[in-house]
């Protein structure tokens, strides 16, 4: 194993203390593990925070912002951040109209942000969730019941947490973040593992002519190991899986992400990224919106993750909305 670090168990400690150096536009706690708005949440607003295991930046501490976060929860390496941290988050930002939790569907998060939202209604504070379930590669898998939570996560807090900028109550925030969610649909194929700190050795083996299709977001397995393909038919294999779970019509306007794993290069995404683009033309289907690059990771894993979302109007107008975050900036 090779890695920039010093010791495998000060990996998210010293992380943070790097983060808190890097960002002062964000206020780290490094006792709770909780990333913060330095700013605070104004009063009247409602709270968005979101968390789940590092390993996957800038999910979620890069998306803390305006127009998106106000606090993120980091786990250890692939594992989920435990109840206090969340209750930690919540103290913090609450600015009087409630707070959303935006949890990934794996069973470790849901089940502590469950238990967070419950020691803070003791607390007197009002807390709706957001379930993201958007991979379609599987439906259960090794982490969770149910379909994994992947890059759709991205859309959601970007869009909730404009319509919370805007002053929206909780029940209209947390409405718009499902609906966000139940418009998208992802599917990732992974060309290489990824070595977790801890272990120091690649999760899985796959041979160098070999595919892992349909992959989870910590190694899980996906759907089939495949022979390498081109860029043109591994984007056909995910696009047929999103666009049989969530048919669109011609004309239909989307949001897309070609998301990277980790150890993708740059390159190689804006290659996936045109045979998305050129599918989604020759059926009619508008890409109104995009994104290219790393925001959902998976360590160093090398690969890619397409999400699609049907867009309505609000949608897109809320994607415009200034955002300013370490990992996500426009118009602020």
């Amino acid at each position: 194993m090779k890695k920039l670090i010093n010791a495998p168990e000060a990996v998210l400690d010293e992380a943070l203390a790097g983060i808190a150096a890097a960002h002062p536009e964000l206020k780290v706690d490094a006792e709770n593990k909780v990333i913060a708005r330095a700013d605070g949440t104004r009063t009247g607003k409602v709270a968005l925070i979101s968390g789940g295991g590092s390993g996957h930046e800038p999910l979620h501490g890069g998306f803390v912002g305006l127009g998106m976060l106000d606090a993120a929860c980091p786990g250890e390496v692939f594992t989920s951040p435990v109840p206090g941290q969340m209750l930690s988050a919540a103290q913090a930002v609450n600015g009087g109209a409630g707070v959303l939790f935006i949890v990934k569907n794996y069973t470790g998060d849901v089940l502590n942000f469950q238990m967070a939202a419950e020691l803070a209604a003791e607390e007197g504070i009002t807390v709706e969730t957001v379930l993201v379930d958007d991979d379609v590669a599987v439906q259960d898998s090794t982490w969770t019941a149910g379909r994994r939570g992947t890059g759709a996560t991205v859309f959601v807090e970007k869009i909730a947490g404009a319509l919370a900028e805007k002053g929206a109550d909780l029940a209209g925030v947390a409405e718009m973040g499902k609906r966000v969610n139940a418009a998208s649909r992802s599917f990732a194929v992974a060309l290489t593992s990824c070595t977790t700190p801890a272990s120091g050795k690649p999760g899985f083996d796959l041979p160098e002519d070999e595919m892992e299709v349909g992959v989870g977001i910590h190694g899980e397995p996906g759907r089939a190991r495949e022979k390498l393909r081109p860029a043109k038919e591994i984007v056909a294999t995910a696009l047929d899986a999103i666009l049989a779970d969530q048919p669109l019509a011609a004309g239909d306007e989307t949001i897309v992400l070609v998301n990277g794993l980790g150890g993708t290069p740059l390159i190689e995404l804006y290659v996936v990224f045109n045979e998305v683009a050129a599918a989604l033309a020759d059926k009619g289907i508008v890409i109104a919106r995009n994104l290219v690059g790393n925001y959902v990771t998976s360590l160093d894993m090398a690969g890619v993750s397409i999400t699609v979302c049907k867009a309505d109007a609000d949608m897109l107008s809320l994607w415009d909305a200034p955002v300013n975050t370490p990992a996500l900036r426009w118009g602020a």
